[in-house]
């Protein structure tokens, strides 16, 4: 991707098109058709497409859509819910080997607000696109990634090892890993509390930037509001982490955060 003077960045979708196409709108990054409208601006995408939320595929081929015609310049990472959706897709109802209790994707598939028109719909050629997306890019001095958890560490010490550690995974039969994959990607609040800013710094001197930009765990859920509240994206850690996901499938807004400006409505978790 060439180099942007402006940095979009969207969270947890979890299948509301029409109200994530409306937010692109007002940021004037698409047009009234729905098309790319950004110019030389980068929108990256943190994760979670599907589930919970009506369109998930449809999200998936937007976006996808979105991409073609900016030239790259629309990307996206993979969150938990691509891999449970894909688990779901690949496993079925197939108990994980060696589990303490029967578990399956399709059990937690169901549990996380799958939908069945999301797996019927779903393509070779989504999943080909979803499977070679990063779970972690660095743009700027912006970590981004999907998840607010240092699991990302146990597939490797650079960007380029979790990436492709996880997408080793991703493209194999080893239910287990799979598994294991979709584990680590659940855990979250890796940067609450009073060490948070510690721990943040802790990892961006591992895989660099200067900042954590995350989605996956809802803003109000932090603050202790209804997400009707949330008009911005939550700043804390000693301003080191930047969290984007203000719950849309619970009511939310769908926020496009300008990375590269001083974000009007942001909280602070202090």
């Amino acid at each position: 991707m060439a180099e942007a003077d402006e940095i979009y960045v969207v969270g947890d979708v979890h299948g509301h098109l029409a109200e994530l196409v409306r937010a692109l709108h007002d940021r004037g990054l698409v047009d009234e058709r729905g098309n790319w409208a950004g110019g030389d601006a980068a929108l990256w995408f943190l994760g979670d497409f599907v589930d919970r939320g009506p369109d998930g595929v449809g999200v998936i081929e937007f976006v996808m859509g979105l991409a073609e015609q900016s030239d790259g310049r629309v990307d996206s990472l993979i969150g938990n819910h691509e891999v449970l959706l894909l688990g779901m897709r690949r496993f079925g109802d197939e108990n994980v080997p060696n589990a303490p209790t029967p578990r399956s994707f399709g059990r937690s598939w169901l549990l996380n607000g799958g939908l069945r028109s999301d797996q019927d719909r779903l393509t070779d050629r989504h999943v080909e696109w979803l499977t070679t997306r990063p779970v972690l890019h660095l743009v700027d001095d912006h970590l981004l990634m999907h998840s607010d958890t240092l699991a990302y560490l146990e597939w490797g010490d650079t960007i380029d090892e979790v990436n492709a550690a996880v997408q080793e995974v991703l493209t194999g039969d080893d239910l287990e890993a799979w598994w294991e994959c979709w584990r680590k990607m659940t855990t979250r609040y890796a940067f609450r509390g009073d060490d948070g800013g510690v721990v943040a710094a802790e990892l961006l001197s591992v895989l660099g930037g200067a900042q954590v930009v995350h989605g996956h765990s809802v803003i109000a859920d932090q603050l202790g509001v209804s997400p009707a509240e949330i008009d911005g994206p939550l700043r804390y850690a000693d301003g080191k982490v930047l969290a984007v996901d203000a719950g849309l499938y619970t009511g939310g807004p769908c926020l496009v955060v300008r990375l590269d400006e001083e974000a009007e409505g942001e909280a602070d978790l202090g």
